[in-house]
C-alpha cells in the first residue's frame, strides 16, 4: 500500500482505527451480518452499504436502517451481539502495515498521535491490543467522548485539543467517507487509506 502523504510535517496525527490502523473491516462486516441474521433483520446489508457507512457509530447505523425499512430492532441488542461475535474473532485481526509503521515512527519521534474511532472503546481497545498497537496511543477518542460522531468534526477537534495541537496542524488518516467529511469540517488535512482490496 502506498499512501499519498502531504509534503510537509504536521504538529499532530490522528488515526481512525477500523480499516485504517487495523485491517478489521471484513471482520466487522461479518459481525454485522451475524447480528442482523440473529435478530431477524428484514434487510440484507450489502458490503457497499457497509463501506459507505464506515465510521458511523453502530447504534446510529441501526436507527437509520430501522427508519429505512420500517423496523424496530433494538440498537443496543444489535451492537452487543455484534461486539460478542467480533470479540470471539480478534485473533484474525492484523494491523494495516503501512499505517501502523507511520504511527510507530511518529510515536518514536515524540510527535503527538491519537486515535479517533466511530467504534466503541469496547471494540477499539481489544482491536489495538490484538494487533500490538495499544501502547502507541495515550489518547483514544470514541463516540462516548463527544456529542456527535462522524461525519461531525467533534471527535477530531477533541483529539486535537487533547494533543494540544491546533486543528489546522493535524493530519488525519481515514478509510471512510464520513471520517473524511469530519476531517474537512474540523479544518484538517487528511490521507485516504484504502480499506477495501
Amino acid at each position: 500500500m502506498t499512501l499519498d502523504l502531504p509534503a510537509r510535517d504536521f504538529e499532530g496525527y490522528i488515526f481512525d482505527c477500523d480499516g485504517t490502523l487495523v485491517d478489521s473491516m471484513p471482520l466487522h462486516y461479518r459481525a454485522w451480518t451475524a447480528s442482523f441474521v440473529h435478530h431477524g433483520a428484514p434487510w440484507r446489508w450489502s458490503e457497499d452499504e457497509f463501506y459507505a457507512n464506515a465510521g458511523v457509530p453502530d447504534r446510529i447505523t441501526v436507527m437509520e436502517l430501522n427508519e429505512r425499512y420500517g423496523a424496530s430492532l433494538d440498537p443496543d441488542s444489535i451492537h452487543e451481539y455484534k461486539l460478542q461475535w467480533y470479540s470471539r474473532h480478534l485473533a484474525e485481526l492484523r494491523p494495516v502495515a503501512a499505517v501502523a509503521a507511520l504511527a510507530k515512527r511518529y510515536r518514536e519521534e515524540g510527535r503527538p498521535i491519537a486515535v479517533a474511532s466511530g467504534s466503541d472503546l469496547s471494540i477499539v481497545a481489544p482491536s489495538l491490543e490484538a494487533t500490538g498497537l495499544i501502547d502507541l496511543f495515550d489518547i483514544v477518542i470514541t463516540p462516548a467522548d463527544v456529542e456527535r460522531g462522524k461525519p461531525a468534526p467533534d471527535m477530531f477537534l477533541l483529539a486535537a485539543g487533547r494533543m494540544g495541537v491546533a486543528p489546522a496542524g493535524c493530519l488525519v488518516f481515514e478509510d471512510g467517507q464520513p471520517g473524511i467529511v469530519a476531517a474537512e469540517a474540523a479544518g484538517m488535512r487528511w490521507v485516504f487509506v484504502p480499506s477495501r482490496g
